[in-house]
């Protein structure tokens, strides 16, 4: 069976030692010590599965969005330097609201 990163993270590490018991790979010499987590590694190193799932953001331009956070820290450092408190905070609510609309897309 092909397993993927996520259905090996939802597993128990009982059911993940039965699964590294039928694989024969030097990354899974003593999958009987190991915890979930270094047992996780090992089999997905085993299975040549990547470790580290990416998120994908739905629905918007990130690239966009995150020249913009740019655009908005180079005027929230302006803003610093000419100690302008009206436009700083303006400048930091933007960038807040800019992250938090990334951080809700993620899948």
């Amino acid at each position: 069976m092909a397993y993927t990163y996520e259905d090996l993270k939802k597993k128990t590490v009982a059911e993940m030692r039965e699964i590294a018991k039928g694989i024969e790979h030097e990354a899974l010499k003593g999958y009987t010590q190991l915890n979930k987590e270094h047992l996780l590694v090992a089999l997905c190193n085993a299975l040549g599965l990547e470790v580290h799932q990416h998120h994908h953001v739905e629905g918007l331009d990130k690239a966009k969005i995150k020249s913009q956070i740019k655009e908005l820290k180079k005027t929230r450092d302006a803003a610093l330097e000419a100690h302008d408190p009206k436009a700083l905070k303006k400048a930091r609510r933007a960038i807040h609201k800019l992250k938090r609309k990334l951080r809700s897309h993620l899948i």
